[in-house]
């Protein structure tokens, strides 16, 4: 039985976790791929908002789905941290690269909201990179002065 190269496999593999996720990993990485994409079910095609959604989280959700990359850094306090998965971005010009490369292009919205506390609140969203059929996550939002000092993604 013939041995497959893992360098093949990956090189196999990086064009559709491109197309996934719209960034490949970098070599050596150890980030975890997202879950299969979700097919449409009653909850993540009911229309309109969901009552009670902080208004510095909808600022964000609107701006992804404005593809508005400036309203969405404002959305954030200066100093604020993402958290995406396993990666710390922190500061208006690094969320501004992390948005503009993986963010901006793609839909995002609001299931319901999983968890609520004085300081912020836990949404249940479908993300959707371009290009994707899109999975759920939660994004934990924390909020301080109006905008989101902290967001917290991670797969549902």
């Amino acid at each position: 039985m013939r041995k497959h190269s893992p360098r093949l496999a990956l090189a196999a593999f990086l064009p559709f976790l491109t197309a996934a996720c719209g960034t490949p990993p970098a070599p050596g990485s150890s980030s975890p791929s997202p879950p299969p994409a979700t097919t449409s079910s009653p909850a993540a095609t009911a229309s309109g908002p969901v009552a009670g959604v902080d208004r510095a989280a909808q600022a964000y959700v609107d701006a992804v789905n404005a593809g508005d990359l400036d309203a969405l850094v404002a959305s954030f306090a200066p100093d604020a941290e993402i958290i995406d998965v396993s990666r710390s971005i922190q500061g208006h010009d690094a969320i501004r690269q992390w948005a503009g490369n993986e963010v901006i292009g793609g839909t995002l919205r609001v299931l319901s909201i999983a968890e609520r506390r004085a300081d912020g609140q836990k949404l249940l969203v479908h993300w959707a990179p371009g290009g994707s059929g899109g999975w759920r996550a939660h994004y934990d939002f924390t909020i301080g002065g109006g905008r989101i000092v902290k967001a917290d993604l991670q797969y549902a």
